[in-house]
C-alpha cells in the first residue's frame, strides 16, 4: 500500500441560440422516499443547446473544458438515470465528481458517443466525492476495480470528506480475494491500477495539475458534518458543482459568474404535497426551484444546469417554469444523463 498525506494529517490509503430540450422528470429522493417522477411531454421551456448536438456535428471534446453528466439520478432505480456522477473534461482528461451506480459504463457510453478517450475505463483515475450518501458512492467499487481490469496503470486518486479514506480502505479489503486472484493468477494485470490514493480533505484548493485547479467548499446537507461542492478552473472555463445542499451562500461566492453551475433542485410546487416529516428534511437538505432561482440570479452562471432533480411528478418543463416564475432569466437547462455543456 502507498500512503500520502494532504490537507489534514490523515493517512491516505492504497489497497447562444436557444433550442427546446426534453428529458425525463427524475425524482431525487432520499432513502425510503417514494418516487413519483413522470415522463416529460414536449413543451416550450427554453434551454441552451448542450454540446451533445455540437458533438454530433464534429466538436472536439479533447480540447477545452466540457461538463458531461454521467448520472443525474437518485437513490431510486430509475432506468433512464444512473446515479449521481459528473465528469469535467479538461483538455481531454476526465475529473469525476461523485460515484453513483452505473458510473463506469455510463462513462464508456459517453466515450463512444463523443469520441472522448478520457472517459474510457482505463483513463478514469481521479475522482472527488461531495459527501458519503450511498447514492453518491455505491459506484465507487466499480470505479476502483473495473478500470483496473481494463488495464488502468495508475492508482485512483480519490478526494472527499472525512470518511473517504476509511471507505476506500474497506472497499479494497472487501475485494481482497479478487485482487489476489488477478495479481497472482494467469490473468495479466497492472501492478498498481487497483490501488487507491485517498485523501480526507478540508475546504480550499485540494488538487492542481497542469490542466486544472480544484477548490472544495463546504455546503450544508442535513445530517452530514461534512459535505462539499467543487469549483474547477481550467481550459479557459470555470465549473461549479453543488453536490447535495440546502441553499448556500458559498455557491454564490464560488460561482460568481462561472461558466457552468451544476446544481441540485426540488420542485417547490409538488413539495407542498409532501408529508410534513419529508418537508422538514428537504427544506434543510436540498434546494427548491424558488430558492435556486434567487441563488442563481446572484451567482450569474453562464448556464445553470439542473441536476439530481426531485420532481415528485413535476415534469422538466414545469420545473423550468417554476425557476422562471421565481425570477431567474439566465441560460437554463434541465440536465439528463449524457448531456454535455
Amino acid at each position: 500500500m502507498s500512503h500520502t498525506k494532504r490537507s489534514r494529517p490523515r493517512s491516505a490509503v492504497a489497497p447562444g441560440p436557444l433550442l427546446v430540450w426534453h428529458a425525463l422528470a427524475l425524482s431525487a429522493c432520499g432513502p425510503g422516499e417514494a418516487s413519483s417522477g413522470a415522463a416529460g411531454a414536449p413543451g416550450d421551456a427554453e434551454t441552451p443547446p448542450s454540446a451533445e448536438g455540437a458533438a454530433v456535428e464534429g466538436a472536439d471534446l479533447s480540447t477545452g473544458t466540457h461538463v458531461v453528466l454521467l448520472g443525474t439520478g437518485t437513490p431510486n432505480p430509475e432506468p433512464a438515470a444512473s446515479g449521481p456522477a459528473t465528469a469535467v473534461l479538461v483538455d481531454g482528461r476526465a475529473y469525476i465528481v461523485d460515484a453513483g451506480p452505473g458510473l463506469v459504463r455510463r462513462a464508456a457510453e459517453a466515450a463512444d458517443r463523443y469520441g472522448a478517450e478520457g472517459l474510457t475505463a482505463a483513463r478514469l483515475d481521479i475522482a472527488f466525492l461531495t459527501h458519503l450518501h450511498s447514492d453518491h458512492t455505491v459506484g465507487l467499487p466499480d470505479l476502483i476495480h473495473t478500470p483496473w481490469v481494463a488495464e488502468r496503470e495508475a492508482p485512483l486518486k480519490l478526494f472527499g470528506p472525512d470518511g473517504t479514506v476509511a471507505m476506500a480502505t474497506h472497499l479494497t479489503a472487501a475485494w481482497a480475494a479478487d485482487l489476489e486472484n488477478r495479481l497472482s493468477g494467469q490473468q495479466p494485470a497492472t501492478p498498481d491500477g487497483w490501488r487507491v490514493d485517498a485523501v480526507d480533505i478540508d475546504p480550499g484548493v485540494i488538487y492542481e495539475d497542469e490542466r486544472v485547479r480544484v477548490t472544495a467548499f463546504a455546503v450544508p446537507h442535513t445530517g452530514w458534518p461534512e459535505a462539499y461542492g467543487y469549483r474547477f478552473d481550467g481550459g479557459g472555463r470555470s465549473v461549479v458543482i453543488s453536490g447535495d445542499t440546502a441553499p448556500a451562500e458559498a455557491i454564490v461566492e464560488m460561482c460568481a459568474g462561472c461558466d457552468v453551475l451544476v446544481h441540485e433542485v426540488y420542485s417547490a410546487t409538488t413539495f407542498r404535497d409532501r408529508p410534513p416529516e419529508w418537508q422538514s428534511y428537504h427544506a434543510q437538505a436540498h434546494t427548491s426551484t424558488v430558492e435556486l432561482a434567487e441563488l442563481a440570479g446572484r451567482a450569474r452562471p453562464g448556464i445553470l444546469v439542473l441536476h439530481h432533480q426531485l420532481g415528485w411528478g413535476a415534469t422538466p418543463e414545469e420545473m423550468l417554469a417554476e425557476i422562471r416564475a421565481a425570477g431567474y432569466d439566465g441560460p437554463l437547462a434541465y440536465g439528463r444523463d449524457l448531456d454535455v455543456y
